[in-house]
């Protein structure tokens, strides 16, 4: 299955300079937080692929005016096309604003989902704005990690968990792809496609 992963920052060749059949091959679409609403609206009526997200820190317009046609995943689990999917978003609280949490806060959240975890026998993919402390995160006060989703991979030892919040631009070091105990970590900034494996049956 290939998978569209997106965030904080518009890609230009998927929207200013779209041409048709862009996105004919993927099968699915992920936010991963800080996009215009209007750019993930854009992505679910020209492509055949659902678009899935979940809210970064600068997403508070969201709240009036979400992203038409898109799914919010937010606080739960969906299951698409045999992929089990759980949404986390916003990332860690460093002052008064939208969609930011304490680790206190994001653990209470993870806590609420223990059971359709349990129902749903675990999770494929992991969406998130913030990275898990220490695992791709930065050093600065409001771009470090989520203690509490480093816990959650230890715990579920999801396939992949996708997330937005580090610009690559903010140094030539920040890995896009890497690996924690099984669970693939993926900064999603800007695009990024991957191809999932079928889940087995």
């Amino acid at each position: 299955m290939k998978i569209l992963t997106l965030a904080d920052e518009e890609c230009l060749s998927l929207w200013d300079y779209y041409s048709p059949g862009k996105l004919k091959d993927y099968d699915m679409i992920l936010s991963c937080g800080d996009l215009k609403a209007s750019y993930l609206s854009f992505l679910v009526t020209m492509g055949k692929a659902p678009v899935f997200y979940v809210h970064g820190n600068h997403d508070g317009s969201y709240r009036d005016h979400p992203p038409e046609g898109c799914e919010c995943i937010e606080d739960r689990i969906i299951t698409y096309k045999g992929l089990r999917i759980l949404g986390l978003g916003g990332s860690m609280r460093y002052n008064p604003g939208d969609h930011q949490y304490t680790d206190t806060q994001m653990r209470r959240r993870i806590r609420k989902l223990w059971w359709q975890l349990r129902k749903a026998g675990g999770v494929d993919i992991v969406v998130t704005h913030a990275a898990p402390l220490g695992l791709g995160d930065a050093d600065d006060y409001a771009h470090r990690g989520s203690e509490a989703l480093r816990e959650l991979l230890d715990k579920y030892r999801p396939r992949y968990l996708v997330h937005g919040h580090i610009h690559l631009s903010y140094g030539h070091e920040i890995p896009r792809e890497m690996e924690y105990n099984g669970t693939k970590i993926i900064n999603a900034y800007e695009r990024y496609v991957i191809d999932v494996e079928p889940v087995s049956k």
